[in-house]
C-alpha cells in the first residue's frame, strides 16, 4: 500500500479556474480538484449525453461548496461531505473548492478526453 500525496500527483488539467491532478491506482483514478469560485464544467461537458459527465465518482469535499447539476435538479455539497455522484452530473464551484474523488479509470478517461477536445 502507498499513500497518494496530492503534490506528487501530476497535473492533468490546468486553467485559470481549475486544476485537476490525476493518478491511476489499479482500475480506479484518484483525482484532486481545486476550483475557483465560479468555475463551471458545463461548457466542457457539452456534447456528452445530457451534456453531463457520465462517469461515477466517490469522494470527499475538503474545502468550499460545489453545486452539482443533475438530471433531477441541483444538489449542493460542502466541506466535510462525502459523496457519490452517479453518471449524469455537471459541477460548478459556488465558492473556492477543493475535493478528491475516485472513479473507474476507463469511464473517467473517456470524460477527460472529451474535456481536452479528443474523441470520447
Amino acid at each position: 500500500m502507498t499513500a497518494i500525496k496530492r503534490d506528487d500527483v501530476p497535473v492533468a488539467i490546468q486553467t485559470d479556474d481549475a486544476e485537476v491532478r490525476m493518478s491511476e491506482v489499479g482500475e480506479m483514478t484518484v483525482a484532486f480538484f481545486q476550483l475557483k469560485k465560479g468555475a463551471d464544467f458545463g461548457p466542457a461537458l457539452a456534447g456528452l449525453p445530457d451534456d453531463m459527465c457520465q462517469c461515477p465518482h466517490w469522494g470527499y469535499v475538503l474545502k468550499g461548496r460545489i453545486k452539482m447539476k443533475t438530471t433531477s435538479g441541483d444538489e449542493f455539497y460542502e466541506a466535510g461531505d462525502a459523496f457519490y455522484w452517479p453518471p449524469g452530473h455537471s459541477p460548478s464551484a459556488v465558492e473556492d473548492t477543493e475535493y478528491v474523488d475516485f472513479s473507474p479509470s476507463e469511464d473517467f478517461a473517456t470524460v477527460i478526453r472529451h474535456i481536452m477536445g479528443g474523441a470520447g
